[in-house]
């Protein structure tokens, strides 16, 4: 079982390892107007400050897991029914269970790090200080993300795996893209969107009582990085010329495609040594996995409707991607109900 084995580990963690380096360009903005310009933003920011933590203290670092029981429930398992998995021995199957969570917070890990990245620019690039200062603090927040997120996987799952590549494409594209409002549409809105139902997601499942506690900090300065980038963007494409908004539109039909295909289970099969398109047929075809995969859009489609960006031509995507069923989905009762308003 090519998964169990302990060089196997040995060479993950030592490509995660690697330093990659990519090329950035975006303009620079100094903000000589200190006043409050965009409403909302500095009552965000006031929220941002009252609610910093520390992971260090805050997290109950002493408490004992097990990787291989007790954090994901094996009902919901999209590899279950599927013959190579069936035959497995039960440790095995302890082992691919280990595995996957392991495998699901490291693009957690990784999706933070790309977070940070892009925070940090928007102190730059944004063109008020009120964004200038909230972008400071998610800077800060991101950086508490990548450290619980990195303890996590190092002392309680022993196991980091490498980035997925079409999170590793879209994170790249976000980054590297000079426009500060792609920055916002593709972090704010799209990567942190997602990460905040499948967060929601993992509080809801998880009997782990460090990972729950975990995420659900995290999960509480997510929802002020959504905030932020709906009140920045808010009127921003009112009166777009048509051209620019069809890049715009472009650029979230891309990143949302890419979002959907990454959850194929392709590391999983390339580690097991299983077909790979066999396991993604598995996993699409899992009714579980196919209810989470919609489910992960519901607080981007409207989203993107109060920025008007719901256009005919994305409507039409997102209809044929299943997922226009959320455009009047409530993002801020989905956080009440989660116990983060």
């Amino acid at each position: 079982m090519p998964i169990a084995s302990n060089s196997t580990v040995n060479q993950l963690d030592g490509l995660d390892q690697e330093l990659d380096t990519i090329l950035t360009s975006f303009d620079t903005s100094y903000a000589w107007n200190y006043g409050s310009v965009k409403d909302g933003l500095r009552d965000l920011y006031e929220k941002a400050k009252r609610d910093q933590w520390n992971g260090t203290e805050q997290l109950a670092w002493s408490t004992e897991v097990d990787p291989e029981h007790g954090i994901l429930p094996e009902m919901l398992n999209p590899l279950q029914g599927y013959a190579p998995y069936d035959r497995l021995t039960e440790r095995e199957k302890n082992r691919l269970r280990h595995a996957q969570v392991a495998l699901q917070l490291s693009q957690f890990l990784h999706g933070e790090q790309g977070a940070l990245i892009v925070a940090s620019q928007l102190v730059g690039a944004v063109p008020w200080i009120d964004a200038k200062y909230y972008a400071g603090t998610q800077t800060m927040d991101e950086a508490r993300h990548v450290e619980v997120f990195s303890r996590y996987l190092n002392e309680k799952l022993e196991w980091q795996w490498p980035i997925n590549e079409n999170l590793k494409e879209l994170l790249d594209a976000t980054i590297k893209d000079s426009r500060w409002d792609f920055k916002y549409l593709g972090m704010q809105i799209v990567i942190e969107g997602l990460a905040m139902a499948a967060f929601g997601n993992l509080y809801q499942i998880t009997s782990e009582p460090l990972l729950k506690e975990l995420v659900h900090y995290v999960m509480r300065d997510e929802s002020r990085h959504v905030a932020f980038g709906v009140l920045s963007l808010s009127d921003y494409y009112k009166d777009m010329p048509a051209n620019e908004l069809r890049d715009r539109e472009d650029f979230i039909l891309y990143a949302c495609e890419l979002s959907r295909d990454r959850l194929v289970g392709d590391q999983i099969a390339h580690a097991m040594g299983w077909n790979r398109e066999e396991v993604r047929q598995q996993v699409l075809a899992s009714k579980p996995f196919m209810d989470f995969r919609r489910s992960l859009f519901m607080r981007i489609v409207p989203n993107l409707k109060r920025l008007g960006l719901l256009s005919p031509r994305v409507r039409d995507a997102f209809d044929r991607l299943g997922i226009l069923e959320f455009e009047d989905a409530d993002p801020e009762a989905q956080d009440r109900a989660l116990g983060l308003a």
